[in-house]
């Protein structure tokens, strides 16, 4: 009975963890769908596929304004050679990609006025496109859903010229340059010149500016300005506060089931040692009880048969 109350305990558990997983677990970003989907149409453009020639992805009508290209190289010839000229991006010699594999393919992105779309940036306005560089495996090119390959600038890092850049609104501070990793993380480097930046990793760019520190301009006479509404925030808010309150309390909850499977786990060991101590008792010679003082304590039965003298000449 102990084991089976046991045993039911361990699936709750297990049922509430994996719960608990799943609603935290979050669906797909439109960014990473986006990727999936450039890459299937990239692929799509190796008709008659050659090594380091680029083929430019035809998109569908949802798609417009965004671009898409590809190019198939050996991993060896970009470490050794890197890529001169694709597109905005160059990549210098010594990039290793992780792990192995023999010919890569380079997917090009430009998301143009879609950019703020799939990379919201708060605080921040865009000065040029979202540019992206990604890379997968090349061997199945009709091949769907890929994970990117990792890659890594050893020597020199990776170099975006930017050829569409806005000009910096007035009183605003100097442009930066903002790079994407594949989940979306935006990490915010300087502008080298004027439409130059530069990462060792694959993954998105663009150049922003802090659009909190544009100096507003003037209202006409007589206008009152529109409230700023505060709705969404407050949204937002209490949405990661539930998030964090569920999440309390299902590792409470947890921990109280954890607590119960080890007692549990406890009483079982005992029951099961006396019952062992149980069967022993019964299986053993019973052992006649006597009073010592004020406690019962088990004493040896006398002697069965009484002692004989053999000696026929004992007196």
């Amino acid at each position: 009975m102990g084991f089976l109350i046991c045993a039911c305990l361990l699936q709750l558990i297990l049922l509430t963890t994996s719960s608990g997983v799943a609603a935290q677990s979050q669906p797909p970003s439109p960014a990473r769908i986006l990727d999936a989907t450039l890459q299937d149409y990239a692929y799509r453009a190796f008709v008659r596929p050659h090594t380091g020639i680029v083929y430019n992805a035809t998109l569908p009508s949802n798609l417009s304004g965004i671009a898409a290209s590809a190019v198939r190289l050996r991993s060896g010839s970009l470490r050794r050679k890197g890529l001169e000229d694709f597109f905005e991006f160059r990549v210098p010699t010594g990039v290793v990609v992780q792990p192995y594999v023999e010919r890569v393919v380079l997917v090009y992105h430009n998301l143009g006025n879609s950019s703020e779309f799939y990379y919201p940036l708060h605080g921040y306005t865009y000065l040029a496109p979202v540019l992206g560089l990604l890379v997968y495996d090349a061997a199945n090119l009709s091949a769907v859903g890929l994970q990117e390959l990792n890659i890594v600038a050893s020597e020199s890092p990776i170099s975006v010229t930017f050829s569409d850049v806005r000009a910096v609104p007035s009183g605003s501070a100097a442009p930066r340059c903002v790079v994407f990793d594949l989940n979306g993380a935006p990490q915010f480097r300087d502008l080298e010149g004027t439409n130059k930046c530069s990462t060792y990793r694959q993954g998105h760019i663009s150049i922003v500016v802090n659009s909190s520190e544009i100096a507003p301009s003037p209202a006409p006479p007589g206008t009152i300005s529109p409230p700023i509404p505060t709705e969404g925030g407050h949204k937002k808010g209490n949405s990661k506060a539930w998030k964090i309150a569920v999440s309390v309390v299902g590792a409470a909850v947890a921990l109280g089931l954890l607590a119960m499977l080890l007692l549990c786990l406890v009483r079982y060991k005992r029951d099961k040692k006396l019952e062992v101590m149980e069967r022993n008792a019964e299986v053993g010679e019973t052992l006649r009880m006597a009073q010592v003082g004020r406690t019962q304590a088990p004493v040896a039965l006398g002697t069965r048969t009484q002692p004989v003298i053999e000696n026929d000449y004992a007196a």
